[in-house]
């Protein structure tokens, strides 16, 4: 054994690479290997031999299994030493861009940046909130009873409590309106805002993820009427796809949060497959809306009584989909560089109204 201990441990010390280490450790203590031969011949000893070649055996097969490892990774770490020379790089030079496909912005931040720029031209300024929000927040500020099915787990991500945990519990929000209630206890009323952000719900198809984005308009004055919300919707879709003239259709609707509610529809057709905005006798959903409903006032400590106003709540995801032709909602999360490099944009390409929003 101590001649073995000698032969591997000196092989061991001297092997150039991890092939030459993997070799003898297969030599060594594989399945056919010296020290698992010598093993085997326990079974003809007797039992006072056992006894003592055993443990050494053992203990020899531990440390040239701990050699083994030592060598490994001193080998990793000249293999990681040597990278590091050959791969350095002046991080402060300037970048090299021939022949280097060039990184793009995503569809869905150039379409939040272009329906930005659409509603600051109008006067409306962007509010943020937490993606994490509280109950109260998320449903009884909006109006949302106990017993509405949004607030049933297999619509709503909730957050984990421990058992005994009574404080309220908190939510992955499932849309952007808890920031509405934020912004008017922050500002007060008169008040104009959109509210862009990640959003979750328990859904997952081709027209719906568990994690998508929303906007939510919100317009707070003293004589604010459905007829200025029907302005902004139009002004709006006519600068986003850049058409004018495009037709909207108000259809009664309910949401607890806006009293009363319409869904908005727009003009398009269907033409050889190809689906065609602000033409045709067809109507396309896009978008809930309505007057903000009293109660949603009192819970952001405005009085009904002398303020009102109209909130709208749209998703980009689906706004992109319609105007750039993209199939599926779920290709916008697959980080696809192919589809990627199709469908992003210049990160020069700056969305503006006086330039144009999709150049």
């Amino acid at each position: 054994m101590d001649d073995l201990r000698d032969k591997y441990l000196s092989a061991i010390a001297d092997a150039a690479d991890e092939s030459a280490l993997e070799t003898l450790r297969v030599q060594a203590v594989g399945k056919k290997g010296e020290i698992n031969l010598k093993m085997r011949e326990l079974g003809k000893m007797t039992a006072e031999e056992r006894q003592v070649a055993g443990p050494k055996l053992n203990a020899l097969k531990d440390e040239i299994n701990s050699a083994l490892a030592a060598r490994k990774a001193a080998l990793a770490d000249v293999a990681l030493d040597a990278r590091l020379r050959d791969e350095w790089l002046d991080v402060t030079l300037p970048g090299r861009a021939a022949g280097r496909p060039m990184g793009s912005v995503h569809p869905i931040s150039q379409v939040t940046e272009e329906i930005s720029a659409i509603f600051a031209d109008l006067g409306f300024a962007v509010a943020e909130g937490p993606q994490i929000e509280s109950d109260w927040y998320n449903f009884d500020a909006l109006n949302i009873p106990p017993h509405h099915p949004a607030r049933q787990e297999f619509d709503t991500f909730y957050m984990h409590r421990d058992a005994g945990d009574n404080r309220p519990p908190h939510v992955l929000r499932t849309h952007t309106s808890p920031v509405q209630i934020r912004a008017m206890e922050k500002t007060g009323a008169p008040i104009r805002v959109i509210a862009p952000g990640r959003v979750y719900r328990s859904d997952y198809d081709q027209t719906h993820t568990p994690m998508f984005h929303q906007i939510e308009g919100l317009a707070i004055d003293r004589d604010i009427s459905m007829a200025h919300l029907k302005w902004v919707l139009e002004e709006f879709f006519a600068a986003f796809f850049e058409i004018d003239g495009i037709k909207t259709r108000f259809r009664a609707s309910h949401f607890p949060f806006t009293e009363p509610s319409a869904e908005v529809d727009i003009q398009c057709s269907w033409v050889d497959g190809q689906l065609r905005i602000g033409e045709g006798d067809g109507w396309m959903e896009v978008l809930g809306s309505g007057m903000v409903h009293p109660h949603v006032l009192k819970s952001a400590g405005v009085d009904p009584d002398q303020w009102q106003g109209f909130a709208f709540g749209l998703g980009i995801d689906r706004l992109a989909m319609l105007k750039y032709g993209i199939p599926d909602l779920r290709a916008f999360f697959d980080s696809d560089l192919r589809w990627l490099r199709h469908y992003g944009f210049s990160a020069l390409d700056r969305p503006t109204l006086h330039g144009g929003l999709s150049q």
